[in-house]
């Protein structure tokens, strides 16, 4: 495969852009200039390190290593979807509805794919199994965080509705089931969006990343598609599970809804 290389230069052109977004930001007075530059940084740092390490995994085929950077890759991601909640359930709560959501639903959708559809051997090898996991937990991720703050949100500004409807001798599960079907909606519209514009509007990511590698556009396409539907089921019933746990959470055995569980908003 024919790949141009970039050089530290090239790389600094594209920085140069970022900075001039945040010196529109300072102007206009918009509070993101540090955060812009903060990610920017976090960006290049986080991505020259997985270089690293994923030169180091890909010259060693090992189940173990490979075990240790999911399992890293997981608790990172359960605790982003705990910091990005503006109300979110107090203790442990909110840390491990993301992250057994996104095992149950991201990790069984990667391994059936490396084992049954790819049906790359090993199946472990990080070459394929890192970047496809990374996919799915991105994304997940981002579905699973828009539900739950869905679902904390319009509850909390709905309470005395739901708590009405407990009053007159609904369940829980009637009292909140229609604030639960609009979060898993959220959660899933994102995906949704990306798969109906897809090769319309944007080439998705990981099918520009193979044209530019070489790839022939054809295998690209075969690929990208696969990813999306893969995205889209582990989206799907990730935000599916982390908001009914989270549903069941806002309500005790007595099916009294319990809004003391939640820590204040940020």
């Amino acid at each position: 495969m024919n790949v141009i290389p970039l050089s530290a230069y090239d790389l600094s052109l594209a920085a140069l852009l970022v900075g001039a977004l945040a010196l529109v930001a300072v102007r206009m007075r918009l509070k993101l200039a540090a955060q812009l530059i903060v990610a920017a940084i976090r960006t290049t740092v986080q991505l020259l390190l997985i270089g690293l390490i994923l030169k180091f995994l890909f010259a060693r085929v090992n189940p173990a290593y490979l075990a240790f950077i999911s399992l890293v890759m997981l608790t990172v991601a359960g605790w982003e979807i705990m910091r990005r909640q503006k109300r979110r359930f107090s203790g442990w709560w909110g840390f491990c509805m993301g992250s057994s959501s996104m095992f149950i639903s991201s990790f069984v959708i990667t391994v059936l794919a490396l084992i049954v559809i790819i049906d790359n051997h090993p199946w472990y090898e990080p070459r394929y199994a890192i970047p496809l996991l990374g996919m799915m937990l991105g994304n997940t991720m981002n579905g699973i965080a828009l539900g739950l703050d869905r679902l904390i949100a319009t509850t909390w500004d709905q309470r005395d509705v739901v708590e009405a409807r407990l009053m007159i001798g609904e369940s829980w599960r009637q009292a909140i089931g229609d604030i639960r079907r609009e979060s898993i909606r959220s959660g899933l519209i994102p995906i949704i969006n990306a798969m109906t514009v897809a090769g319309l509007v944007s080439l998705p990511g990981m099918m520009t990343g193979q044209i530019l590698g070489g790839s022939p556009p054809e295998e690209a396409v075969k690929y990208q598609i696969l990813i999306m539907f893969l995205i889209a089921a582990g989206t799907g019933f990730g935000t599916f599970s982390a908001v009914s746990m989270g549903a069941r959470r806002l309500f005790d055995r007595r099916q009294r809804l319990r809004l003391d569980r939640l820590k204040p908003a940020k």
